[in-house]
């Protein structure tokens, strides 16, 4: 083999004599061959471009008028006190309905496969309700992409929901609905996300006022119906007053007018409600996937319902957490990075940054949201919450989950599963992870295996949703109720002999001071069940 003076190979070719008879030029025999098989399979038109997502996002100030945006994504109260709000902006705005089992199917319809089941839920929830525009009113698909557009929020960290975006216009072309216009803002974005001053959707102080004025509102009141219902002696009562008390929020967001004097009409029919806090009942501590501890249906299997049919009090994780969350999330990592030695130049770096003047206004940030959930919370009724301190969280969890790992809630579910034991918050901690959640999976199968093994006091749940096999989740929920009731009654002796009642003379006191039987009074926090606070209270 030789080499010729161009750089090509030749090959020389002997005769059976071993005359040498001809050279092969290797290179021009290989380039015949490519040649020939790219025209066999058709390699020989136009050079082949990659996929661009064009990502439609185009609404103006002048497409106000005929364009409705569709939201949602929370509680069923935050859905409907969002979008009342933004009403009341200006805007034409519809609340989706609930997440359901045919949101799913239209999800695993038009959804990439291998994502986690919020992305299915959310994703189906939207295809659902524009098919439901499409057949059952008549629009064209036009019309649709013309005068509808879908509002949601950005990444949280390192999991499928940072390509929610991506994965939403996949399904929307494939379901027949190209085009269809997907507006993205970040979590953590602020005010930095406004568009200019012809941007359909203004992301300025006022829209992010309204829309915290709606979360705290739906906080209050969900937080207020949970720790009524359980004991509620009449049937529905609770959810009467809740449906009451929603109109009147829904009616002061979206008319302008005082959020405060519809909280105190919200309190004054949550107050008719008649209660009896002498019913042993565990209280069960929900925590997990943001999305599927939050969600009210079939995408957690209505777990907070099925719990409190099953006797069980529902303590739930508020929305303000995570908004509070988020701000120590900016707080700690800033403190992490203004040691750095180096000019942080990375995507969230402090390079141009005044590194103090950030400090200050997170820690402002975190004061106002406190201060406005408290006052919400006073006028509303709902006395003695407090919202989790997320310093505390990080540092009792620190040990066994790194604060520097995001996805997810990061390190708050170990921490509250460990404060729950510790500082008997709750009897019972339930982890619901949706399949497919890497994050959330990780620490619930794993690192929390090693919690409850630290912490033997605990009953820990953690369960996966995926649409089906309710009735298996049902079944391992029953069995740990069965210890957390066991448990909630052995706290209630225990208080009434410490106390030196019996259940006669606790029940007998009780009924003597009115306050102790209305719905908006609820003991101080001593031990886990309400029950047991009470005897601790009433003695």
């Amino acid at each position: 083999m030789e080499t010729m003076e161009n750089g090509k190979t030749k090959l020389p070719i002997y005769g059976q004599n071993g005359a040498r008879k001809a050279d092969l030029d290797i290179d021009k025999e290989l380039a015949e061959f490519e040649a020939a098989e790219r025209a066999a399979l058709g390699l020989n038109g136009a050079p082949r471009t990659h996929w661009v997502d064009n990502n439609p996002q185009t609404f103006t100030r002048s497409q106000r008028e005929h364009t409705t945006i569709l939201a949602g994504g929370l509680t069923q109260a935050h859905d409907l006190f969002v979008t009342a709000g933004l009403r009341g902006l200006g805007y034409h705005v519809e609340a989706l309905d609930c997440p359901d089992t045919l949101a799913l199917s239209f999800g695993k319809e038009f959804g990439n496969r291998g994502q986690c089941n919020p992305t299915y839920f959310t994703v189906g929830n939207l295809i659902k309700h524009l098919v439901q525009l499409r057949d059952e009113k008549g629009l064209s698909r036009d019309e649709i992409v013309k005068n509808y557009l879908f509002v949601t929020a950005g990444a949280c960290g390192p999991c499928r929901f940072g390509t929610y975006v991506t994965e939403y216009r996949k399904a929307l072309r494939d379901a027949g609905f190209d085009g269809f216009r997907v507006m993205l803002f970040q979590q953590q974005g602020g005010l930095k996300q406004a568009t200019g001053e012809d941007a359909g959707l203004e992301m300025n102080p006022r829209f992010f006022g309204k829309v915290l004025m709606a979360i705290l509102s739906g906080d209050v009141l969900n937080a207020l119906g949970y720790r009524i219902r359980p004991y509620e002696t009449k049937r529905g009562a609770t959810d009467e007053a809740i449906k009451k008390s929603k109109e009147s929020i829904r009616s002061a967001l979206e008319n302008n007018t005082s959020i405060l004097r519809a909280l105190w009409q919200a309190r004054r029919a949550m107050g008719t409600v008649e209660v009896d806090r002498s019913i042993v009942k565990p209280k069960v501590s929900v925590i997990g996937e943001f999305w599927a501890m939050t969600t009210e249906g079939d995408g957690n299997y209505g777990l907070q319902r099925f719990l409190e049919t099953e006797g069980a009090e529902v303590d739930i994780q508020l929305v303000t957490a995570w908004l509070l969350f988020m701000l120590w999330e900016q707080r700690w990592d800033t403190k992490q990075r203004m040691t750095l030695r180096t000019e942080d130049k990375a995507r969230k770096g402090l390079a141009g940054v005044n590194v103090r003047k950030k400090l200050v206004a997170l820690w402002v940030g975190e004061k106002v949201i406190r201060g406005w959930f408290h006052s919400y919370a006073a006028l509303i009724g709902l006395k003695d919450y407090h919202l989790p301190d997320m310093d505390l969280i990080a540092d009792t969890a620190r040990d066994y989950y790194n604060n520097h790992l995001r996805g997810g809630e990061g390190h708050m579910e170990v921490g509250k599963l460990i404060l729950n034991v510790q500082r008997k918050k709750a009897t019972m901690t339930l982890s619901v992870k949706p399949f497919g959640c890497m994050p959330s999976s990780g620490v619930s199968d794993g690192v929390q295996s090693l919690i409850t093994e630290k912490f033997p006091g605990s009953i820990f749940c953690p369960i996966e949703t995926s649409g089906d096999g309710a009735v298996n989740v049902y079944s391992r929920v029953q069995m740990m109720l069965f210890k957390a009731r066991k448990a909630a009654e052995d706290e209630f002796r225990e208080a009434l002999d410490k106390n030196g009642l019996s259940i006669e003379s606790f029940k007998e006191r009780l009924s003597k001071k009115n306050k102790w039987t209305q719905s908006l009074w609820y003991p101080r926090h001593t031990v886990a069940s309400t029950a047991a606070n009470t005897v601790f209270e009433v003695a």
